[in-house]
């Protein structure tokens, strides 16, 4: 059979927001990414210590989405129980769906057996008695974490464990504290995500996995059941696959006065597709009510462009001249203003991105 898509064509939506304010900038009311692709795994906080089953604290992270993400220019960050001052250790390359990814951190002594290879290393040092543990989709240090809720209301947390002590963590309750024996897992192998520490999380054996375990993503399906050999003619009909995905579905800017330019945020969109012969993803938006803004992209690290408003021709974003990689191809955008705000009313602005993936 032929897998030719030829023109089918798949559209996703992002809703745009922007408060725009007659006074100076004040707090953003932006929301994380609540239950994320992306996830803290298991924490040990006891590396070297006496007694400690391993030299160096870790946090395994784990991709529990169904296809693969891109963590350039990401962080994972670390603040004392009560504080504010954040750690950043540098992430990049790619976890695929059902991946590990292992960052090293500091050692507080001698004692314990080495870890797996690292995929990045850090110089945090865990305390076991409480902190708080960030992924963060950029580079820029928090300053979060006096009460709870207040780092998962930041943009760009993608996922937060606070254990033992910690002043900030998501849902109910902290995580249990860990010691120089166990470590903090997340239930479901990694698969549970509720955003409530104190459930998701539990103290277990430390058991550090690194990119080169086998990946086990969340939906794969039960082994069969045991049963008498036999043969059978097997038939498959493969289906044309064209699909595309974004790791936001609103992306909210802080406040911002006229004449000033707000920060690019950061979206990812993730097309899936088997056609051969490739696919383009394009662009464009409404207009923002009621009066419009100058909102552009860019891909990579391009500047941005302008995003045609409807039925203004799309821009095209990125041409693939062949089928996607097995967990889709991830093209890393950013989402800003091409000039300053114009001189608009205060209130409330709202457009809608629509992303569009077209078979060649």
């Amino acid at each position: 059979m032929s897998s030719r898509i030829g023109g089918s064509m798949k559209r996703i939506h992002l809703l745009v927001l922007l408060s725009v304010l007659a006074l100076p900038f004040a707090a953003a009311s932006a929301s994380g990414s609540g239950a994320g692709t992306l996830v803290v795994a298991e924490v040990f906080a006891a590396g070297g210590n006496s007694g400690a089953a391993y030299a160096n604290d870790y946090v395994e992270l784990f991709n529990r989405g169904a296809a693969a993400v891109a963590v350039d220019g990401w962080t994972l960050q670390y603040a004392s129980a009560a504080g504010t001052t954040w750690q950043a250790t540098a992430l990049s390359g790619t976890i695929p769906a059902g991946g590990r990814y292992l960052v090293q951190l500091a050692s507080g002594g001698v004692n314990g057996a080495g870890l797996p290879t690292p995929d990045a290393t850090g110089t945090s040092n865990l305390a076991v008695t409480g902190g708080k543990v960030a992924l963060v989709d950029t580079a820029t240090a928090l300053s979060c974490g006096t009460s709870p809720g207040s780092c998962s209301a930041v943009s760009t947390v993608e996922d937060l464990i606070g254990y033992g002590g910690a002043a900030d963590y998501e849902g109910s309750g902290a995580a249990p504290a860990p010691s120089a024996t166990t470590a903090l897992a997340r239930a479901g192998n990694g698969c549970t995500d509720t955003d409530n520490n104190a459930s998701d999380f539990a103290t277990a054996a430390p058991a550090p996995l690194n990119s080169s375990a086998p990946a086990a993503p969340c939906s794969a399906p039960p082994p069969p059941p045991p049963g008498t050999s036999g043969s059978a003619g097997v038939d498959v009909d493969v289906q044309p696959v064209l699909s595309i995905a974004l790791d936001h579905a609103t992306l909210s800017f802080p406040a911002a006065v006229p004449g000033t330019t707000p920060g690019p945020l950061p979206e990812n969109v993730t097309v899936t597709s088997n056609d051969p012969s490739g696919y383009t993803l394009s662009v464009h938006r409404t207009a923002f009510s009621p009066h419009d803004l100058p909102l552009g992209i860019g891909v990579g690290s391009g500047g941005l462009v302008a995003v045609p408003v409807a039925p203004t021709p799309d821009l095209p974003l990125a041409t693939a001249s062949g089928a996607s990689a097995s967990g889709g191809d991830v093209w890393a955008t950013s989402v800003g203003f091409v000039s300053p705000l114009p001189v608009v009313p205060s209130g409330h602005y709202t457009a809608t991105l629509t992303f569009t993936v077209l078979g060649r």
